[in-house]
């Protein structure tokens, strides 16, 4: 059972590079939880970080958002791999030691990739992944490198991804999830890498962030 009532929970994760300020957000009812990593550009207080747990809550998706320790220090730069996926690990075992829901990871951008990173090496266990924008190449740069590790995964994993997103490729992010076993793509229509969306042209009259909300119930949902 939950160890904790429903509520918000500011914490702090033992990292290995030094702790980080974490929010842990409980709703009724909750069904599962999520290991939300953040961006490159900025923290896990960041309004899009805000938004999507929010909404994610509101679909009985519990949510563990954290600082990466480049974050937490200020810094710009972020972190080499082996300090992300240390940080990620950490928050991890928290989420696991704090609630026996069924775990997932992901994040936005840099974070959910980091996690794809985590889940094959050091093996973190999980039911799933999902991928809020996910950074398959560098603007105006076309390339699947970025992917080459995600057969390696072994888990179900689900790409929300705008299609104004000049971070993915549309065609090039499809070849990817094609290749992959247990992996779908969730269109975010008109919506950029940061969910901004073109309210004149968008048909989809939800708001971004509880499209996103649903297909990740709907994914969690199939998975456990």
């Amino acid at each position: 059972m939950v160890a904790q009532p429903p509520g918000d929970y500011p914490l702090q994760v033992e990292a290995p590079h030094g702790p980080v300020d974490a929010l842990w957000q409980l709703p009724e009812a909750a069904v599962a939880q999520v290991v939300l990593a953040h961006g490159a550009g900025a923290g896990y207080q960041h309004a899009n970080m805000q938004a999507i747990a929010d909404a994610f809550a509101a679909v009985g998706l519990a949510t563990l958002r954290f600082n990466f320790p480049f974050t937490q220090q200020g810094k710009r730069r972020v972190d080499s791999k082996a300090v992300s996926v240390a940080t990620i690990a950490a928050a991890a075992a928290h989420v696991s030691g704090a609630s026996d829901l069924p775990m997932f990871m992901g994040g936005h951008s840099f974070g959910g990739r980091m996690c794809s990173h985590a889940v094959v090496d050091p093996g973190i266990d999980c039911r799933g992944l999902i991928f809020c924008s996910f950074p398959l190449h560098q603007p105006k740069k076309p390339s699947v490198e970025r992917a080459a590790h995600l057969p390696e995964v072994g888990r179900p994993m689900l790409f929300l991804s705008g299609t104004r997103d000049d971070l993915a490729a549309a065609e090039m992010l499809e070849g990817v999830v094609a290749g992959l076993d247990n992996a779908r793509i969730h269109w975010l229509e008109t919506a950029n890498h940061s969910y901004v969306v073109l309210k004149r042209t968008r048909e989809n009259p939800m708001p971004v962030f509880t499209e996103m909300a649903l297909a990740a119930r709907s994914f969690v949902d199939e998975v456990i």
